[in-house]
């Protein structure tokens, strides 16, 4: 396997220790025997994890691998993370979702997806920028995306980190797939959640902004958050315009931010 350098997203934790209450265990009929997985080329980077093309069985398949840690509290949180992440795959299926294989946890920890042979719609828009998507195509794109956000919110599961390089194509290049669950959480009444955040982008304010949060007191928030993510994707898909355009990551979260705030008073 090939550990080169890519492009990670920004994030911020404002407690990254876990506690009893928030370690999850994974269904042994989910995981998957590694004896049976070849991992060749990387086709994709996160924050917290690398994507590689291989081999499950007869299938050719996505493999992600996580990052394990380098501290027991970091090893802690981040198998937290990845249990999470599996046991919410694994409960919902939708054509508009990356289908879920098996993940697998030693000698690596490790989620097996299908594996579309079409680009991201983030570098598919590169390709053809300046030009525009066909209207018709552009609605087609919004509604795949809409009907696999309401599948996770019907499930109780907020992904928070929905944007283009998220969201896969077809062969045909006719319709999209969501992936990456690594920043999904459930949603529950009584949760509080850490400020934890994808790509500021495409990100709701609420997710990021701290500003007035004391050290390690975490927030609510709820699926509305997707929803603002879908509504900068779908700008996205009808203007071919990177969002917040000539800003910096940090310079688009203040604009998202100081906006919100100014329309809140």
């Amino acid at each position: 396997m090939s550990y080169s350098e890519g492009e990670t997203r920004n994030v911020i934790v404002s407690n990254g220790s876990v506690t009893a209450a928030e370690e999850l265990t994974i269904d042994h009929n989910l995981l998957i025997d590694p004896k049976l997985l070849f991992i060749g080329s990387k086709i994709g980077e996160g924050a917290h994890g690398k994507v590689y093309e291989g081999r499950y069985g007869d299938r050719i398949v996505a493999i992600k691998v996580l990052h394990r840690g380098s501290t027991v509290e970091e090893r802690a949180a981040l198998e937290s993370r990845f249990a999470r992440e599996v046991n919410m795959m694994s409960r919902v299926k939708h054509e508009n979702l990356v289908k879920f294989f098996g993940a697998c946890k030693d000698p690596l920890m490790a989620i097996v997806t299908e594996l579309l042979p079409g680009m991201s719609l983030r570098k598919y828009l590169v390709s053809i920028r300046p030009k525009v998507l066909d209207l018709h195509v552009a609605l087609n794109f919004a509604l795949d995306i809409a009907r696999a956000m309401d599948c996770l919110h019907a499930n109780g599961i907020i992904h928070r980190d929905l944007k283009p390089d998220n969201l896969l194509l077809t062969a045909n290049q006719r319709s999209v797939k969501l992936a990456d669950f690594g920043l999904a959480r459930e949603e529950s009444v009584t949760e509080m959640m850490t400020a934890e955040t994808g790509t500021y982008r495409w990100m709701a304010p609420e997710l990021y902004s701290t500003v007035t949060l004391r050290q390690g007191e975490k927030k609510h928030y709820n699926n509305k958050v997707d929803v603002y993510s879908f509504g900068i994707v779908l700008w996205e898909l009808l203007t071919n315009r990177m969002p917040f355009e000539g800003m910096s990551n940090l310079q688009a979260a203040y604009a998202a931010a100081f906006k919100h705030a100014a329309r809140a008073t």
